[in-house]
């Protein structure tokens, strides 16, 4: 297939395209900037990556008249694999929900126009378990946040128009990717300190979550973006990975982290007493990618923090 998509200097748009091209389709990615203009060595090492591996056009954003005339001067497109999304302060409360949501569906009716003039009839949109109603879980499934109400108010745009222009829409659902090159998140904060040999702490280790492996993830994406440019209705997954505690999680890392690097990954795991989001918010699809190793996807995750951080 010949896939345009966006987003791809994230952590999880990284592994998505590599893993699409390595699947034998020709991925066209469209980056905001170049990649020696990033600003964190990580997504800077992204970029560098997505250059080596596909087809690269630097400077559009999605749905204004640059993003038109990629979509008019590179196609024939299979799908267009809508994964850039505004995450501006996202961890905020005051994340500004409307911007982002406009900004995600920018010239969102002349973008599906241009697209089905390039014989593209699908579309694959990244949703979020944080999202409204999306997954299961505690508290009646509300927004998590800000930014998981920007992305349902998103995905209910995409599903409106798409059906107007008569395409098929696909949702794929992320929950929590791990892996190398994701940002300074949690398992990243675990293996700083355990580099420096320090313990790390879980100040939250009593909600439920669900971790994924990036590179699982990755493989599912490929699997669902196969299917979906076969499918002539909406459909939608929500890959789920190890579902428990982020107490356990942290010991699971722990263990296989320890054993591979020959660390010992000490823990405090503090007594958590208030709930400021939902107890327990998962995906709910186990995975069916056939072929991928879990043993290889930890030694991959130690051979990254072995090797050092990016530059």
């Amino acid at each position: 297939m010949r896939i345009l998509l966006t987003g791809a200097s994230s952590f999880t748009g990284f592994w998505f395209a590599r893993a699409l091209v390595q699947a034998g389709h020709e991925v066209v990615a469209v980056l905001r900037r170049r990649p020696e203009e990033y600003p964190d060595a990580v997504r800077r090492a992204r970029a560098r990556m997505v250059c080596d591996c596909c087809q690269t056009v630097c400077g559009p954003a999605f749905g204004d008249e640059a993003f038109l005339k990629v979509i008019e001067q590179r196609g024939p497109w299979h799908i267009l694999a809508h994964h850039a999304a505004d995450v501006t302060n996202y961890r905020s409360p005051d994340f500004d929900v409307m911007a982002a949501v406009a900004n995600n569906t920018r010239g969102i009716q002349a973008t599906l126009a241009a697209l089905s003039s390039a014989g593209c009839r699908h579309v694959l949109l990244t949703g979020s378990v944080f999202e409204n109603d999306e997954g299961a879980g505690s508290e009646g499934l509300e927004a998590f946040s800000p930014y998981g109400l920007s992305k349902a108010i998103t995905a209910q745009i995409f599903r409106y128009y798409t059906r107007r222009a008569d395409m098929v829409l696909g949702k794929f659902v992320i929950p929590n990717p791990f892996g190398p090159y994701e940002e300074p998140r949690f398992t990243a904060y675990l293996m700083k300190n355990w580099l420096a040999r320090k313990p790390a702490t879980v100040n939250t280790p009593a909600y439920v979550r669900d971790n994924i492996h990036v590179s699982l993830l990755a493989a599912e994406y490929v699997r669902f973006a196969e299917a979906l440019a076969a499918s002539t209705a909406p459909i939608r997954i929500n890959p789920s990975g190890y579902v428990e505690s982020q107490g356990a999680f942290a010991m699971r890392f722990a263990r296989e982290i320890g054993r591979r690097l020959n660390l010992p990954c000490e823990l405090v795991l503090k007594e958590q007493t208030e709930f400021i989001e939902p107890r327990v918010r998962i995906n709910t699809d186990l995975p069916k990618t056939a072929g991928w190793s879990e043993s290889a996807a930890w030694d991959q995750i130690a051979e990254y923090y072995a090797a050092g951080p990016p530059t």
